[in-house]
């Protein structure tokens, strides 16, 4: 085989392989748009149902603390719980009252109770009345004596209550705005909300990436 002839041939076979590895660049960029259309469609449909089951929680409030017993009547207590803060609302708002499984099995406190009121309006009205009441007795504020419940005294918590993946953002968002030094933290129709002080812009922590922005 001559010079000429050989040179020929290897540049057929660089030719080939030029072609042959363009052509798989193609289908791994095809791929990698695919990949990303994919990933935006996955992230906008977890949004959605975020959105879905946040909806579905809006007439609910969540409550931590209260110490259970076997004989508990838990409508009766979250009717003394809205006596106790000078709530507005009345007993027909509380529609159901029920204790949901702990995210943590190896936990020593209370399962949390789920109350379901007739709209978001005695919702916002309850967690309005404990909010004043804490900020009016700061040395007492709602615990288990307030509702009957003997024995030690144990804080009680009240709040929206969450789907779970708002449940996950709002505590790092707590951890990390407790670790940046903001003063406030809140959840406002099923938004999580922060601030570093009176003086400061609230910031809507939507997700992870939204962390960043507690600085």
């Amino acid at each position: 085989m001559s010079f000429r002839d050989s040179l020929t041939f290897f540049n057929k076979q660089y030719e080939d392989m030029k072609s042959r590895l363009d052509e798989k660049e193609s289908i791994i960029s095809n791929l990698q748009e695919d990949n990303n259309t994919l990933n935006q469609q996955v992230h906008e449909l977890s949004n959605r149902l975020v959105q879905v089951e946040q909806s579905m929680r809006e007439n609910n409030v969540e409550i931590n603390g209260i110490p259970e017993h076997r004989t508990e009547n838990l409508l009766t207590t979250v009717a003394q719980l809205a006596k106790t803060v000078n709530s507005s609302i009345v007993d027909s708002d509380i529609l159901q009252a029920t204790r949901v499984a702990k995210l943590t099995k190896d936990t020593n406190k209370p399962r949390s109770v789920i109350v379901k009121l007739r709209s978001t309006g005695p919702r916002d009205a309850l967690i309005a009345a404990v909010s004043q009441y804490n900020r009016q007795n700061p040395k007492d504020k709602l615990n288990s004596h307030h509702l009957g419940i003997s024995g030690t005294k144990v804080p009680v918590y009240l709040q929206e209550h969450l789907a779970p993946f708002n449940k996950n953002i709002h505590a790092a968002a707590r951890k990390k705005a407790r670790e940046a030094g903001y003063k406030f933290v809140w959840i406002r129709n099923g938004r999580i909300l922060v601030r570093k002080d009176e003086g400061s812009q609230a910031i809507q922590i939507r997700n992870s990436d939204s962390l960043k922005l507690i600085i």
